[in-house]
């Protein structure tokens, strides 16, 4: 199943260092992680902070691949919509709009909850077992959240 995987974090360093240990270990047990984006929180507007895509992403198709950069783009704007403006065209296929505007509304409800100088990891995943990824992000003080990316 794939799910978009957030995380809220207050402390950047604590949301960088998970985000580099997942990046380090894109597949475990089942588990795949396509991108991860960390989107902060800067003077009220969202900002891009760093992204990953996994070497998996192009075995897999650039569709499901290009889900986070374009929710990310919504979030952030123009400059977010530069970058995952071509995954946004690349979602447009019929039938999967509705899915899109889905996801995009939850993670932009989401979105609304960050403050001032929060963190937000955001990744696509494909996991059978969501105790996997949760185990790896037990250490971090964050709550992990998914929503259907199907």
């Amino acid at each position: 199943m794939y799910n978009i995987v957030g995380a809220l974090f207050n402390n950047e360093s604590e949301a960088r260092e998970a985000m580099a240990a997942l990046s380090e270990n894109p597949q475990i047990n089942g588990t795949t992680i396509y991108q991860i984006s960390l989107v902060k929180r800067k003077e009220g507007v969202l900002k891009l902070c760093d992204n990953f895509s996994s070497e998996y992403l192009k075995s897999n198709g650039a569709v499901k691949g290009g889900l986070v950069g374009g929710l990310i783009g919504i979030l952030t704007g123009p400059v977010g919509l530069l970058l995952g403006g071509a995954a946004g065209a690349l979602l447009g296929k019929a039938g999967e709009e509705d899915k899109k505007d889905e996801s995009a509304a939850l993670i932009e409800q989401a979105a609304q909850k960050l403050e001032e100088g929060d963190i937000a990891l955001i990744a696509l995943v494909e996991e059978n077992d969501e105790s996997i990824l949760d185990h790896a992000m037990v250490k971090y003080n964050t709550v992990v959240v998914r929503y259907d990316a199907e």
